[in-house]
């Protein structure tokens, strides 16, 4: 039996309303940290510079290859449980998990190395931004990763309601929101001269 999913042609907002205002407010967090960044980045820009130079631009690009994959794969999944290709959708959502955890042990390598180098948030204004912005990122893919094992279930339960596709597709729209936040994040730390 093909689950009650929300029409494919239907124009409407994907998930709760609650969802989105949730997900705006995060994003106009992290807009307040980016022009705080920014704002200290035009009064140093000579330790901001120096200090991007220590970062590891393969860690960051690698972070970013994996998150645009992982969000792929969700997004993918999603439109396959709508299809009702249940075992494709839960294979799409495992990689999107590991995916994640793969971000996350990348992310340990690059605190470690950091933290090896002598650079922690106390060595100045750059890498406190740094530890911070990355930090509550990183807490938010460690959220993420829940969702996504919450939407790794979904394919084998009988009865996908409508209310249950809201959710599964509010968990889908946050992952995406872990991905565009680092999106912004990998050129403003590690790119932006």
């Amino acid at each position: 039996m093909a689950p009650a999913a929300p029409s494919a042609t239907a124009r409407r907002v994907p998930g709760e309303e609650g969802t989105w205002v949730f997900l705006f407010g995060d994003m106009l967090v992290f807009g307040a940290f980016f022009t705080t960044f920014l704002v200290h980045r035009g009064a140093e820009p000579e330790v901001f510079d120096r200090s991007r130079h220590t970062l590891d631009l393969a860690i960051g690009l690698a972070n970013t290859v994996v998150l645009l994959t992982s969000s792929l794969l969700v997004a993918t999944a999603v439109r396959a449980l709508r299809a009702d290709a249940r075992a494709l959708a839960h294979r799409l959502f495992v990689g999107a998990f590991c995916c994640g955890l793969a971000f996350v042990a990348l992310k340990a390598v690059e605190y470690t190395q950091k933290i090896h180098q002598g650079h922690t948030p106390g060595t100045n204004d750059f890498y406190l931004y740094y530890f911070i912005l990355t930090g509550l990122h990183l807490f938010h893919v460690l959220i993420g990763l829940g969702v996504l094992g919450f939407l790794i279930r979904q394919p084998g339960r009988a009865d996908l309601t409508t209310r249950r596709w809201m959710v599964i597709e509010g968990g889908a729209c946050f992952w995406h929101l872990v991905d565009l936040l680092w999106i912004v994040l990998f050129p403003l730390l590690y790119l932006v001269s």
